[in-house]
């Protein structure tokens, strides 16, 4: 954050800052430069959407959706690691504040791999995409500041029982 903050508030040249901002954080990690991986990130991005695009036509063979469909995923989600380097996007996946959410995540990831791959049903490889879908939501909420908060209170709301 305070990265954002100091590349924000610093003079100079526009190009300058942005170089400087993708540089820091992955510098020994990765002989890339900053451009590159702004389109190794663009590339990876593009690719996870495409093949979750290429999921929706498959649709009707569940197995086939959900291998397209968490392979698109983790390349969408693994595409940040581009630009601020996988060590930073590691540990930010497994902050305190979002390390169950990452752990659900993952493990419905896995499990819906291991639904259309080895048990192949597709009624529990359908559960666990949808399951997969709603963690990867709140993993993504965890991002934004309260928005976890404003997301639980609005399901108490309009799922509340009280008669």
């Amino acid at each position: 954050m305070w990265k954002m903050k100091e590349y924000i508030m610093l003079g100079g040249d526009e190009d300058e800052r942005a170089e400087n901002f993708l540089d820091e954080e992955s510098e020994g990690l990765c002989s890339l430069s900053a451009t590159q991986r702004t389109y190794a990130f663009a590339a990876c991005l593009l690719a996870g959407l495409v093949l979750m695009f290429l999921s929706l036509i498959v649709f009707a063979k569940p197995i086939k959706f959900a291998l397209l469909f968490t392979f698109g995923n983790v390349l969408a989600v693994g595409s940040t690691a581009f630009l601020m380097g996988p060590e930073q996007q590691l540990r930010m996946m497994f902050d305190s504040v979002r390390v169950y959410a990452t752990a659900i995540y993952i493990g419905f990831v896995v499990l819906a791999l291991i639904c259309a791959l080895w048990i192949q049903s597709k009624i529990l490889t359908l559960l666990a995409i949808i399951c997969e879908i709603c963690a990867l939501i709140w993993y993504c909420l965890s991002y934004i500041p309260f928005a976890r908060r404003i997301v639980s209170d609005l399901m108490i709301r309009f799922c509340d029982t009280e008669l």
